[in-house]
C-alpha cells in the first residue's frame, strides 16, 4: 500500500486525512497523521474562549475520534529526508524513530511570530493555543478577584490593566471580547469600577485589521475606544521588562495580562526538511498544491494551510501573490489536496487551488460584531450573529457544532460561567499541603 505521512494535525491536516478517507480503500494507502497534540484548534474560537462564552474542550476536535482509517501518532517530526522518504519522529517519551513514506504532506500550520522585545517572551502569552485561551481567562478573572481584595495603588492597577499587542483579526477580537468579558465581571465585583480597569491596544501600523475597509477598520477603533480601550495606533512596544509596558510614544504602565497577537509564522519544524522555502521560512508551492523547487515539481510531496506558499489565483489575491494564512484557505486548500494526491496516485492531472474570499467576519463581544464583503459592511447585532452563525457551521464535524451551539444557547439563558479554575496547572498542590510524610529516621 502508498504509505501517506502527513505533519501536522491542525485545519489542513485533519481535512487532507478525513478526504483521504473518503476517497482511497483501505487496500489503496495506509495513513499516518504526526502531531504532538491529539486534537485540531479552531482558531477563530480562541477569543470567545478567553471570554467565557465556549468551553475550551468545545473548541477542539479530537483525532482520534474523528479519523477513524487514520493512524495518529502524537510526536513531534524532527527531520523530513525526502529524498531517502524518512521521516525522524520524536514521541514525548522513548527513543526517536525514523519512519518511511511513500508521500508527505506539510500540513504543519504556524505559530506566534515575535520581536527581540525585552520582556516579551517572559511576561507575555500568545492567543494560538486553546491552552493560552483558557489560561487569559482564568488570569483574567483570578486577576479581578486579588484586585478586589487590595487598597488603590500600584498594585492594583497592574491587575486591572490588559494589553493586547496586533492590531489584526486575531487582536481586534481578543480584545473586545476580553473589555466585553470584563465589564461583565464588574457586575460580580462590586469593589471594582469601570474606570479602575484599563485595556491597551497596541499596534505599529497607522491602522487596524487591513483585510477590511479603511472606513469600517476606523468604525471597530471607535468603537473600542467608546467601550474603554485605549487605541494606540502607529505605537509599537518597546520592552515589557517585569510586566511594564514601555511605548514608543513614551508611555509606561505595568500589566499583568499581556497578550501577543501581532502575527505568525511558518512552523520552524519546515527548517528540518530537505523541501524548497521561501524567505519567509515557507514551503514554495504550485496553484496545484505540489511542492515546488523553482517552479518544478517536487515529487511525492505536497503542502497546505500556514506553514505553505500557494499561489492565490482569486481575483483579489493576498500580499506577494499568495494565499494568507487563515482558516478560509486551510480548510479549502486540505479538501482539494485530498482529491489531487489521489488523482495523482491514479495517474490523473492535479487541480488548481482557486477560492475568492467569502468575506471578513469578526465578534467584538456579546451582541456587537462586523462584517465586509466588498463594499458592503454591516455593523453591530446583525454582523455578530454572522460571526456566530459562520463560526459555527464551519466548525468542523457536527457534535463539535453542536456543543457549541448548546454552549451558546445556555449562556444566553443562564449567563457566562465565570468560575476560573487556574490551580489546575498545579493540581497537586493542595494533596502535597496536606500529606503525610514518613518521619526521618534517627540515628541509633
Amino acid at each position: 500500500m502508498t504509505k501517506i505521512l502527513i505533519v501536522g494535525g491542525g485545519y489542513a491536516g485533519l481535512y487532507t486525512a478525513r478526504g483521504l478517507e473518503r476517497l482511497l480503500g483501505e487496500a489503496e494507502a495506509e495513513i499516518t497523521i504526526v502531531d504532538p497534540l491529539s486534537y485540531m484548534t479552531y482558531l477563530p474560537f480562541l477569543p470567545e474562549v478567553a471570554a467565557g462564552s465556549i468551553e475550551p474542550r468545545h473548541a477542539v476536535v479530537p483525532l482520534r475520534r474523528h479519523l477513524s482509517r487514520t493512524r495518529v501518532v502524537q510526536a513531534k517530526v524532527t527531520n523530513v529526508d525526502h529524498a531517502t522518504k524518512v521521516a525522524t519522529i520524536q514521541p514525548e517519551l522513548g527513543e526517536p524513530t525514523a519512519m518511511a513514506y511513500d508521500v508527505i504532506v506539510m500540513t504543519a500550520g504556524s505559530v506566534s511570530r515575535t520581536f527581540p522585545i525585552p520582556g516579551v517572551a517572559d511576561e507575555a502569552i500568545g492567543m494560538k493555543t486553546i491552552e493560552e485561551a483558557a489560561a487569559v481567562r482564568d488570569r483574567l478573572i483570578s486577576n479581578f478577584a486579588k484586585a478586589a481584595a487590595l487598597p488603590a495603588g500600584p498594585e492594583r492597577d497592574r491587575l486591572l490593566t490588559v494589553v493586547v499587542v496586533g492590531g489584526g483579526f486575531a487582536g481586534i477580537e481578543t480584545i473586545a471580547e476580553l473589555r466585553d468579558f470584563a465589564t461583565h465581571l464588574l457586575s460580580r465585583f462590586p469593589e471594582i469600577a469601570f474606570e479602575d480597569v484599563a485595556f491597551h491596544l497596541v499596534e505599529a501600523m497607522g491602522r487596524i485589521m487591513p483585510e477590511v475597509s479603511a472606513s469600517t477598520a476606523d468604525w471597530v477603533v471607535e468603537d473600542l475606544r467608546k467601550r474603554g480601550v485605549d487605541v494606540h495606533l502607529e505605537t509599537q512596544l518597546q520592552s515589557a521588562l517585569d510586566g511594564v509596558c514601555e511605548l514608543s510614544t513614551g508611555e509606561r504602565f505595568g500589566s499583568d495580562l499581556i497578550i501577543w497577537t501581532a502575527g505568525v509564522m511558518a512552523n520552524p519544524v519546515v527548517r528540518a526538511t530537505d523541501l524548497p522555502l521561501d524567505d519567509r521560512g515557507r514551503i514554495t508551492a504550485l496553484a496545484t498544491l505540489q511542492v515546488a523547487r523553482d517552479g518544478v515539481v517536487v515529487p511525492d510531496a505536497w503542502t497546505a494551510g500556514d506553514v505553505s506558499a500557494v499561489p492565490d489565483k482569486s481575483k483579489t489575491p493576498g500580499p506577494g501573490g499568495f494565499c494568507v494564512p487563515n482558516a478560509q484557505h486551510a480548510v479549502r486548500q486540505a479538501k482539494l489536496l485530498a482529491k489531487n494526491i489521489v488523482a495523482v496516485l491514479r495517474g490523473d492531472a492535479p487541480r488548481e487551488y482557486i477560492h475568492d474570499n467569502e468575506g471578513a467576519v469578526a465578534g467584538l463581544g456579546l451582541w456587537n460584531g462586523v462584517f465586509q464583503k466588498g463594499n458592503i459592511a454591516i455593523k453591530g447585532p446583525l454582523a455578530w450573529l454572522a460571526h456566530r452563525g459562520y463560526h459555527g457551521l464551519a466548525m468542523p464535524m457536527w457534535e463539535r457544532k453542536i456543543r457549541v451551539f448548546t454552549g451558546w444557547w445556555n449562556n444566553f439563558w443562564l449567563g457566562r460561567d465565570i468560575a476560573e479554575l487556574s490551580d489546575r496547572e498545579v493540581p497537586r498542590q493542595a494533596f502535597e499541603t496536606f500529606a503525610s510524610r514518613p518521619k526521618p529516621k534517627v540515628d541509633a
